[in-house]
């Protein structure tokens, strides 16, 4: 096969940022996808459905003038996020669900949920208005291996949980694991996961290739081969259940190699691409659009886009390094070819 057709899809976890930062990286995202779920978790996390539409506007502005392109925007979830800013979110219509970060677990979650019983009132009315619940799913003890937090939240936070609320609608982000894959599988319709395209390719070995490899460092953090090759099965199953969602994450190249480096791995510049390498591996290409363009806007109660995308068989070189604001990011398979590309 050395040409695919895809119905125009869409990316279902992407981090933006904001301002020049924004632009720098919008247009990559733009080309590829008709919409994508847009994280709130800038600098200052977008709480409420007058600040996710005031971003939403600034997405827009920063738009090429060529792109369609829709953000769907998302609410920061906090201790304090009261039941009436979900019924505010719901008829918007624009924001399309909440994020849950237990705090301190990734890029700009200080200000996430402390303790998930202080927020029961709010996920009850999430529950009633059928706004998903997108899940950064690792416990932050520090008692806990880093390996292990993902395992460890499906047992002591989301099952739990999701017994509580039983109709709760959950995203579980950029799951890493066999468990989650399984978790997923096996709980009720209103249970779905994103799987990105670094978690299909890399086990945690690209963590130590050659020394440390601060730009495959990302949370959850990479895990075993056998965890990477149940996401591939995943992925590639057909079960709607799983669905794309690149957690494409934009940092500055001094903040990765630094001491105490960001987590986030760049995959918007070549994120189809990069799909269609770890399906074509996988001997699956025929999965990907379901995947790709169908699976997401079926659980977010959303229609298909229109429109499509092609991907020829013609190997192009990804970039040492890519503008980013006053400064530069590494993308994924920097300086590397890459087998596929958009048309």
């Amino acid at each position: 096969m050395d040409r695919i057709t895809l119905i125009r899809p869409d990316d279902w976890h992407l981090h933006l940022r904001d301002g020049p930062q924004m632009a720098a990286v919008l247009p990559d995202s733009a080309r590829r996808f008709a919409r994508a779920i847009v994280m709130p978790n800038l600098r200052s996390p977008v709480r409420t459905t007058q600040e996710a539409l005031a971003y939403r506007a600034r997405i827009l502005a920063a738009l090429p003038e060529d792109a369609a392109f829709e953000p769907l925007m998302t609410l920061y979830l906090t201790d304090d996020t009261p039941p009436e800013e979900i019924a505010l979110a719901k008829r918007s219509g624009h924001v399309h669900a909440v994020k849950f970060y237990p705090a301190g677990a990734t890029t700009h979650s200080a200000a996430g949920v402390t303790r998930i019983s202080r927020c029961f009132n709010t996920l009850e009315k999430m529950e009633e208005q059928g706004l998903p619940l997108l899940v950064h799913g690792e416990v932050t003890d520090p008692e806990v291996a880093v390996f292990d937090r993902e395992a460890v939240f499906l047992e002591e936070v989301l099952g739990p949980l999701l017994a509580r609320f039983p109709g709760l609608r959950v995203v579980l982000e950029h799951i890493t694991t066999r468990q989650s894959a399984q978790f997923v599988e096996v709980t009720g319709p209103n249970i779905a996961a994103t799987i990105t395209a670094h978690h299909l390719l890399l086990n945690r070995n690209a963590l130590f290739q050659g020394g440390i490899r601060p730009h495959h460092f990302c949370l959850p953090v990479l895990k075993r081969e056998e965890h990477r090759e149940a996401l591939v099965a995943a992925a590639t199953s057909g079960n709607p259940k799983f669905f794309l969602g690149t957690d494409s994450a934009p940092h500055a190249r001094d903040t990765k190699e630094t001491a105490c480096g960001c987590a986030g791995v760049y995959t918007a510049h070549g994120a189809l691409e990069l799909y269609a390498v770890a399906f074509e591996e996988a001997g699956a290409l025929d999965r990907l659009e379901g995947f790709a363009s169908r699976f997401g806007p079926q659980f977010y109660r959303l229609p298909v886009n229109a429109g499509s995308v092609a991907l020829e068989r013609g190997e192009w070189t990804v970039p040492a390094s890519l503008p980013f604001a006053t400064g530069e990011l590494v993308p994924m398979r920097a300086g590397e070819t890459i087998p596929w590309k958009i048309t």
